[in-house]
């Protein structure tokens, strides 16, 4: 039997099985579907929050902690499985800011890297923007990572750890005694463990509906398009009314993303498509000159402010929750698994856990 069982297997459940399992538990991952095939895979691995400054002290310090790690981390997994998440360090340009002196303000207080630049030096650093406008806010040390890449990579270590994995092993309810989980109920039978950490995303809330204390998380539908063009075509990532471009290390660009509440609907619209064609293309006229190569959606766990839920359930002692972290669960995630890591093990930790707690203040 495990240790721990943590319910899903994305990016917030690897992390958190990789972190536990090298600090000597036997971990087992149950997924409903395939490994990371849901909001992991559908992201775009952009290593910061977007308009960092508006989230609250607590995500800045999870991001910060975890932007610190990526380097390692990603070393690590390339040497362990041979797979490289291709964490690349090329920058983020953030147009548009109507709130800069707050930026300003908050780099100050977090000492993070970041200036204000005007259109000359936009167009040095991204010649291919067409229409810059006159400042820009540039994030230089920002980088960025392959998602699929970064999940396959990912899943080859855990496995290599001793982290045993049950695909299309849906949890359907927990199952209790005097305060206590003594089950959790799949489609596959009752699976058993000391602990259990939920790492459902988007779907979290709805599974933990039934307790007392429900964390508020929803899902939202982001839908992408990627462009199959050649190195160098665009060169920074840029941010610009909540739509970014990203330009992988192969020459693909990928372009995204909207925030639709459609429930748990992750279907494509023509509609999304055409949209996305046409902000890209009118920022990056380039763009025109090459074929969109695929286009899809992912359901983004949102939690009120972004806070996401890293804490032991109040209702059932050895219940845990690790979910909604909205669309930061790549940045987030390493400093989130540590965290969750050191409340399951009753040590203290880099970040004061009650900033994650059910209860904790979000609006």
């Amino acid at each position: 039997m495990a240790d721990i069982i943590i319910l899903g297997g994305g990016i917030i459940g690897m992390l958190t099985a990789r972190e536990l399992s090298m600090r000597g538990a036997r971990v087992r991952i149950l997924e409903k579907g395939e490994v990371a095939k849901e909001s992991t895979w559908a992201g775009g691995g952009i290593i910061s929050p977007l308009y960092p400054w508006r989230y609250p002290d607590s995500v800045t310090l999870l991001a910060k902690s975890s932007q610190a790690s990526y380097p390692g981390f990603c070393s690590s997994l390339l040497e362990s499985t041979g797979i490289d998440p291709e964490y690349t360090v090329n920058g983020l340009l953030i147009a548009g800011a109507e709130d800069t002196e707050t930026a300003i303000q908050w780099k100050a207080q977090h000492s993070i890297n970041l200036q204000a630049v005007n259109r000359n030096q936009i167009k040095e650093l991204e010649p291919a923007w067409a229409l810059p406008p006159d400042e820009a806010l540039w994030m230089e040390s920002v980088g960025q990572v392959r998602n699929p890449r970064l999940a396959k990579s990912l899943l080859a270590d855990i496995k290599q750890r001793g982290v045993r994995i049950d695909t299309r092993s849906e949890a359907l309810e927990l199952v209790t005694t005097d305060g206590n989980v003594t089950g959790v109920r799949t489609t596959q039978g009752i699976q058993k463990a000391d602990t259990y950490v939920v790492c459902t995303g988007a779907w979290t809330g709805k599974f933990l509906g039934s307790l007392a204390h429900r964390p508020r998380i929803d899902p939202v539908r982001g839908q992408m398009i990627l462009f199959h063009t050649k190195p160098g075509v665009i060169s920074r990532m840029v941010l610009e009314e909540n739509r970014y471009i990203i330009p992988r290390r192969d020459g693909r660009v990928l372009f995204g993303s909207t925030l639709e509440h459609t429930g748990f609907d992750k279907s494509t619209t023509q509609a999304a498509r055409e949209e996305l064609v046409l902000i890209a293309t009118q920022r990056f006229p380039v763009l025109k000159n090459y074929a969109i190569e695929k286009q899809w959606a992912g359901l983004r766990p949102a939690s009120p402010a972004g806070v996401p839920y890293i804490t032991r359930h109040p209702d059932l002692v050895n219940l845990y929750v690790n979910a909604g972290h909205f669309r930061n669960g790549v940045v987030l995630g390493p400093a989130s698994a540590t965290l969750m890591a050191d409340l399951i093990q009753n040590r203290r930790s880099f970040i004061d856990p009650a900033y994650f707690s059910i209860d904790a203040p979000r609006d």
